[in-house]
């Protein structure tokens, strides 16, 4: 059968006609990818929290660029960076905000209802007054609890484990760190029980922090907060590393860096654990059904160099129980 050039012509039309609607079609059912803000405290967007981030999403199936896309802001430790940058990942749009720390977060929570919020680095949500209620996060907040208040005992009794002539422990904190009271009464009780004595000091400015560090003397030990703000942990670790001062930090990154030992969550895995809050409420729950986790991954690491630095033997007990070594 032939077709006369008038049928050949509508078919081709018809053809045109039905490619162009399925283009269209494709075009209005593609969806977008998820923007995801992150605001840390960090001086470079490859902190590990925010890897960690990356990491867990792509395993929960969330590749970069086709389902999802980041506009990471980092602060470099400055607390008054955190609502500016905040303010302007919510001009641009974006469908949920990961924070990394107190600051952060309650910048976050103050200028927006609606955006869901995930934490990290948050040393204890309750006490900061973050979330109300761990297991049913209110409103548009939830995320992973770095269990500051309960690791910060055993921080002290590993300092003091490490160096059993041990006397005095200053514990450094940023005046503004909601949790730090917790932090301290959780550190005093402990106190009594290794026999050293605990001299909290709050800090709210760069003379406040030199001032308190000029005062430790030989013999002394640090405790290192979890809050960036202030640079107060690179500031302890300088001192540390000068002085020759045995200081215990939260993280192994520090010790990574020089830190003579740390007890606490993994900032990696931290990431990680908090990317799967994250894919559940882009895929559709509700914050409230969403609840605040206790970081999964807690771990203790030396460094022997640092340790032969400041004339310490790492007794047995300790060497059994870290997980990470630095040489």
């Amino acid at each position: 059968m032939k077709l006369t050039r008038t049928a050949c012509l509508l078919w081709l039309g018809l053809l045109a006609v039905v490619g162009l609607d399925s283009i269209r079609g494709a075009a209005q059912t593609a969806p977008r990818p998820y923007r995801v803000g992150v605001v840390n405290e960090a001086f470079a967007a490859t902190h590990p929290t925010v890897e960690g981030l990356k990491a867990g999403l792509r395993e929960a199936g969330l590749v970069e660029g086709r389902d999802v896309t980041f506009d990471i802001r980092f602060t470099e430790g400055d607390a008054q960076a955190a609502r500016p940058a905040v303010a302007a990942l919510l001009k641009a749009g974006v469908d949920l905000i990961v924070t990394s720390g107190e600051g952060p977060t309650q910048a976050a929570k103050d200028a927006t209802t609606t955006v869901p919020i995930v934490f990290t680095l948050v040393g204890d949500p309750l006490a900061s007054g973050l979330v109300r209620n761990l297991d049913e996060p209110e409103a548009n907040v939830t995320g992973v609890s770095g269990l500051q208040t309960e690791l910060a005992a055993k921080r002290l009794e590993i300092l003091k484990t490490m160096i059993p002539s041990l006397r005095r422990v200053w514990l450094i904190h940023y005046g503004g760190d909601l949790t730090a009271n917790r932090t301290i009464v959780g550190a005093r009780d402990a106190a009594p029980r290794v026999n050293v004595e605990l001299v909290p000091r709050a800090v709210l400015n760069a003379q406040e922090l030199a001032q308190a560090l000029g005062e430790i003397r030989p013999g002394d030990g640090l405790l290192a907060p979890e809050l960036a703000t202030l640079d107060i942990p690179v500031a302890i670790l300088n001192a540390s590393l000068k002085s020759r001062t045995p200081a215990v930090f939260t993280s192994a990154l520090w010790v990574g860096h020089g830190g003579l030992a740390s007890y606490g969550p993994d900032y990696y895995a931290q990431g990680v654990q908090a990317a799967g809050l994250v894919a559940r409420i882009l895929r559709g729950a509700k914050v409230a059904d969403v609840p605040v986790e206790g970081a999964d991954r807690i771990e203790l690491a030396v460094n022997l160099k640092t340790a032969d630095l400041l004339g310490i033997t790492v007794p047995r007990a300790v060497m059994l129980r870290a997980e990470t070594f630095r040489r």
